[in-house]
């Protein structure tokens, strides 16, 4: 039995959460013993409790916190974890650190973003990269960027996210029409996106401003979630008269209901790595006008057509992708199907999960 605690700092709601809990519930079947240590409490700990997961509180207030360091090394020295599995550079900084107390526990790093570090963590990451047993990258992009940040390509393997198409592909009937009151003749467009500074709302936003003046076919955008900007995007909307256009629905678990009963799916990020809520709409059958930005390439190309990229914060060329995808049927349904076998292909959970798990044995090895 090999004994893998999960460390994270903020144990919320989003995308690396689910990538979290989803390597948690598959591993379980491979001899894997999951504990999960944290220092922002949230949604996670409770669903991986629910799971059976032991979990442990740390307060980690920085990348050098040595009571950090040292409370990570005695927990796991009691608890005899093999490997350390972090998420961010935070996590991964104090872990590494770990190692000098505990030698023996070996630490992976999936790394979720693909943002430039200044020139102090580029020389950090030279030095602490050669405690790590192994990096994953989330996508092509990212390896390229953690490259440029000064840590080993060697030890960097790309494992795309995967989501479990059995779950998100199975047919559900969706109550989001009756719900909101929307008529069968509008087209449904829906992002679940975190409304953050990294999300592109406003962009968005005033994409659906441009996509007013150039259609006449009746459409409705869904915007399920909540988050820090959520009261700036409501007043954005306002100001600009887009209240029968812009639907708030407020955080939801029921996401899934959401994504069967839309025709669409925008994803406006101006930074992205490999989105999680992108690959489990696309196993629900939906196509994807997402940003060229980060990852997304490595989902929406010519090789798997199941959607358009835009740049970012062009709100015209976002409101015509919206507009052909939406005026066209044949168009729509060609990129739904091409969605289902993505998933399927590339981006499946049970191949995330073996290339983890083979990853987690050669760092052993």
């Amino acid at each position: 039995m090999t004994k893998v605690l999960y460390l994270l700092n903020h144990a919320g709601k989003a995308g690396t959460e689910r990538y979290l809990q989803s390597l948690v519930e598959k591993l379980n079947t491979r001899k894997i013993k999951a504990h999960f240590a944290y220092n922002e409490e949230g949604l996670l700990v409770q669903n991986l409790e629910n799971l059976g997961v032991e979990t442990f509180k740390i307060k980690m207030n920085n990348p050098f916190d040595i009571a950090a360091v040292i409370k990570l090394a005695i927990l796991c020295k009691k608890l005899d974890i093999d490997i350390i599995h972090t998420q961010y550079l935070r996590e991964n900084y104090i872990a590494l650190l770990s190692r000098i107390i505990n030698p023996r526990v070996r630490v992976i790093w999936t790394n979720h973003f693909i943002l430039p570090n200044n020139a102090a963590l580029k020389i950090t990451n030279r030095i602490l990269t050669r405690l790590q047993a192994g990096i994953i990258a989330v996508c092509n992009r990212g390896k390229e960027m953690m490259i440029q940040n000064g840590n080993d390509g060697r030890k960097i393997r790309v494992i795309f996210n995967g989501v479990d198409p059995g779950f998100w592909g199975k047919p559900e009937k969706s109550t989001i029409r009756e719900e909101f009151n929307i008529s069968s003749d509008t087209f449904i467009l829906l992002c679940g996106s975190r409304f953050a500074y990294d999300k592109g709302h406003e962009f968005l936003v005033n994409s659906i401003r441009e996509l007013k003046k150039i259609t006449n076919k009746k459409f409705v955008l869904i915007l399920a979630n909540d988050g820090p900007l959520l009261e700036a995007r409501k007043q954005q909307v306002k100001y600009m008269e887009l209240e029968n256009e812009i639907i708030f629905a407020g955080f939801r678990k029921d996401i899934k209901n959401l994504y069967t009963g839309a025709d669409l799916y925008v994803n406006s990020s101006w930074h992205e790595a490999l989105s999680m809520a992108i690959i489990e709409v696309l196993a629900a059958g939906v196509p994807v006008i997402a940003t060229n930005m980060g990852g997304n390439s490595d989902i929406i190309n010519d090789r798997t057509n199941c959607g358009m990229l835009v740049e970012y914060n062009d709100a015209k060329g976002m409101a015509k992708a919206i507009k052909k995808v939406m005026e066209d049927d044949n168009l729509k349904k060609e990129l739904a199907l091409n969605a289902l076998k993505a998933v399927n292909n590339v981006f499946n959970l049970e191949k995330n999960v073996k290339e983890t798990y083979n990853v987690y044995k050669e760092c052993l090895e």
